[in-house]
């Protein structure tokens, strides 16, 4: 009877294994480069891996916390469940503005976040989420799949030894949530709002003192009145955050978010050590959580904003000196943030250039089409 041996090794993160099994040697085993594959029968050639993962979002936030779920479901499918993710709700593993050091750190292999949260390490991390007046969602994936996106947002993230995979788009947002009406631009002057990333930043510029809240910390501290204002996304999500509870006035549009953009980090010492065919699974299954967040918003946005209407809450579009200003200090802050650092300007240059050339397309067919159902 043939000796085999079996090998164990740990995979970098906490809360991940590796176990892989093969024969002894000169027993038909091929090298691969990453685990040592077996042409004898009814042996074990892929390795089983479990990783735990960090989101940003807490269980309650549906969509967006599920899509964590899809991708470990996708993935276990795709690898016959010898690759296994276990999603963790916001703060069960690191808190949920910290998701992006964690996987740096490889506290934890993978994570679900939005990159502007981390906006102070450098204002590069933007483009990879949202940019104010920017692409739409649409837009935003041509633009990071074939405009060179891709390649630019993982320049910047390889400073953080983190790989960067496509986490969902919540398509474009609402302006958010005011105890107030905004009538005009002097009635930003001293408001606090929760709002992160280059919207905060732009509208510190309007006179609001901007706040970084996790998302289950929003509704206690609008409840508390510590904040007089706050954005999240969008109907569907709102509505589950209970925010009409507590105010009526539901602004739009939210400018500094016409595509939100999420992303999964994998560290990347845990990604080159997975196999390829791991690896492609981890590709496959954020590709299609991509696309289902996307198309379930839209699917669900339309019913909830009815059922808020039905509550008693108002739309109330934001006035037209408040856009005017927004978009000057929008601008004014991305050219500076371009001035001071190389990465910044080189994926502004890139990101205004798709961006005009698709915007002149969508303003002829796509929002043409919809001022033509507006007759």
């Amino acid at each position: 009877m043939d000796r085999r041996r079996f090998v164990t090794a740990a995979a970098l993160g906490a809360g991940a294994t590796l176990a892989a099994c093969g024969p002894g040697p000169g027993h038909g085993r091929r090298n691969t480069g990453e685990v040592a594959e077996v042409d004898a029968p009814g042996i074990v050639t892929r390795p089983r891996i479990r990783w735990r993962l960090a989101s940003s979002f807490p269980r309650s936030t549906e969509i967006l916390y599920r899509a964590a779920e899809h991708l470990a479901a996708r993935v276990g499918a795709l690898t016959d469940g010898r690759f296994e993710i276990e999603p963790s709700e916001a703060g069960a593993l690191v808190p949920p503005l910290q998701v992006l050091d964690a996987v740096q750190a490889g506290s934890v292999p993978i994570g679900h976040t939005a990159s502007y949260y981390y906006l102070g390490k450098t204002p590069a991390l933007t483009f990879e989420t949202a940019v104010p007046f920017g692409m739409q969602a649409r837009q935003h994936d041509a633009w990071i799949r074939h405009g060179g996106g891709r390649d630019l947002t993982q320049q910047v993230l390889d400073g953080f030894d983190v790989i960067g995979l496509l986490g969902g788009n919540t398509g474009t947002q609402m302006g958010g949530w005011f105890r107030e009406p905004v009538r005009s631009l002097s009635d930003l002057q001293g408001l606090t709002m929760r709002i992160p990333g280059l919207g905060g930043r732009a509208m510190e510029r309007l006179g609001v003192v901007a706040q970084t809240l996790a998302g289950g910390e929003i509704y206690g501290a609008l409840e508390r009145g510590a904040i007089d204002a706050t954005e999240w996304v969008g109907p569907y999500d709102d509505e589950k955050m209970g925010f009409y509870r507590v105010v009526k006035t539901y602004h739009y549009p939210g400018w500094w978010e016409p595509a939100a953009a999420l992303s999964f980090y994998v560290n990347r010492t845990a990604w080159e050590g997975l196999p390829s065919s791991y690896r492609e699974a981890l590709q496959s299954a954020s590709d299609e959580v991509n696309a289902t967040m996307l198309s379930e918003y839209d699917a669900l946005n339309p019913a909830a904003l009815a059922s808020l209407l039905d509550k008693g809450v108002r739309t109330v579009p934001f006035p037209d000196d408040v856009m005017a200003a927004a978009a000057t200090a929008s601008r004014d802050l991305m050219d500076d943030a371009a001035a001071g650092d190389a990465q910044t300007r080189e994926l502004l240059t890139s990101y205004r250039a798709f961006q005009s050339a698709s915007d002149r397309w969508f303003g002829l067919a796509e929002w043409g089409m919809a001022k033509s159902k507006l007759r």
